[in-house]
């Protein structure tokens, strides 16, 4: 049985997997790759809230503890109401790195998302929360995380340059990686506005679940070398 359980709509969320596994090199983690239902930005609340759902039900009957969303559409639109309905599961979320980028000094922020995340509650909250004279751009990239999930170079260069062209004179010194599938294109960003630095939040999430571990006093032994299991579902 699995403590850890982790899900994202492909292969966004192997990059939070790489890092968790750094920081809780011991834990036996389940990840749930749900290639089917991809991408989640452009589902509906309800659609989305039965899928994580779903998923959710199939990582208790492995016997996690712990779950990560290693999305930042699925955290910001279900892990409010996957908490309250699953009330004896720690629920790690995914958000956007604004917090980090506002910390780190950056002045002219440009977050990266897809269209759910970009117009949602959440990330306006995030902002509100921590903004003083920063500027701000929220960007939506439709259809990008499909392009990165199939691999196809030229549409990902097409779609990176109709979103990211206009503000090329904006001094971006920041773009905060507001989907887990952007960390596969950083070196195309990086061309396109190569002064700014890329900042995702897969290290907090990783802090965050061994702190939620140690804090329930749910870390495994050191001696033992934790497995990994990944479960893909298919179109």
């Amino acid at each position: 049985m699995f403590k850890i359980g982790m899900f994202d709509s492909g292969i966004g969320g192997l990059n939070t997997l790489e890092v968790v596994k750094k920081y809780l090199p011991n834990e036996d983690i389940i990840y749930y790759q749900d290639t089917a239902h991809n991408p989640y930005g452009e589902k509906t609340d309800e659609e989305l809230e039965k899928i994580t759902t779903n998923i959710v039900n199939f990582l208790i009957n492995n016997g996690v503890k712990e779950i990560i969303i290693a999305c930042n559409t699925a955290t910001t639109r279900c892990i409010k109401k996957l908490r309250e309905k699953y009330k004896d599961i720690i629920f790690i979320g995914t958000e956007p790195a604004i917090k980090l980028a506002i910390d780190k000094g950056y002045k002219n922020i440009l977050i990266l998302a897809t269209p759910a995340t970009t117009k949602s509650t959440r990330l306006q909250e995030l902002i509100d929360k921590y903004q003083t004279d920063q500027k701000i751009y929220k960007v939506a990239a439709p259809g990008l995380a499909d392009a990165i999930e199939t691999n196809n170079q030229n549409e990902i260069n097409e779609l990176l340059n109709k979103y990211l062209n206009e503000y090329k004179d904006k001094n971006i010194d920041a773009v905060v990686l507001g989907c887990t599938h952007y960390s596969y294109v950083e070196k195309e960003i990086l061309s396109i506005l190569n002064k700014a630095t890329l900042l995702d939040g897969n290290d907090g999430v990783a802090r965050q679940a061994k702190k939620m571990l140690e804090d329930n006093n749910l870390l495994e032994e050191k001696n033992k070398e934790g497995k990994i299991k990944i479960i893909e579902t298919k179109k």
